[in-house]
C-alpha cells in the first residue's frame, strides 16, 4: 500500500472511531486557501479540528511528533478560515490530533489526543 492509500485509509479509520465515540463528522479533507483540516466534528457542542497522522512503526517518532508548531500554524489558520464563513454563533472550537498505527501485519491502532494543542483567539 502506498503512502497516500496508508494516509487516506489512516483518516477513514479515524473517522470510524471518532463516531464510535459519537462525534458527527462534518467535514473531511476541508481545504481552504491557507491549508488543509483533515477532519472537523463536533463533540456535543464543541467544534473538534482534527489533524490525522498514519504511520508504520514509530522509526521516525510517535505520529504526533509530526505536528510541529507550522503544521499547528497551518490548521490553526484553516479552522480561522472555516469559522469565518459560517454563519451563527461560534462554538467551543479545540484542535485534536488522531494517531493512526498501521502495522504492515496487524489491526490497525487509533490513539486520540484532545486538545493536542491551542490557539489564541478561537
Amino acid at each position: 500500500m502506498n503512502t497516500k492509500r496508508i494516509g487516506d485509509r489512516g483518516e477513514e479509520e479515524a473517522a470510524a472511531y471518532l463516531e464510535q465515540k459519537g462525534y458527527v463528522i462534518l467535514e473531511r479533507q476541508y481545504r481552504t486557501p491557507l491549508g488543509e483540516i483533515d477532519l472537523i466534528a463536533r463533540d456535543g457542542r464543541t467544534l473538534a479540528f482534527v489533524e490525522v497522522k498514519t504511520r508504520r512503526n514509530e522509526r521516525f517518532g510517535s505520529p504526533s511528533s509530526a505536528v510541529g508548531w507550522e503544521k499547528q500554524r497551518r490548521i490553526i489558520r484553516a479552522a480561522m478560515w472555516y469559522m469565518n464563513q459560517r454563519q451563527g454563533d461560534v462554538p467551543p472550537c479545540r484542535f485534536d490530533v488522531v494517531e493512526v498505527y498501521a502495522p504492515p501485519e496487524g489491526a490497525w491502532k487509533v490513539r486520540h489526543l484532545e486538545n493536542a494543542f491551542e490557539a489564541d483567539g478561537i
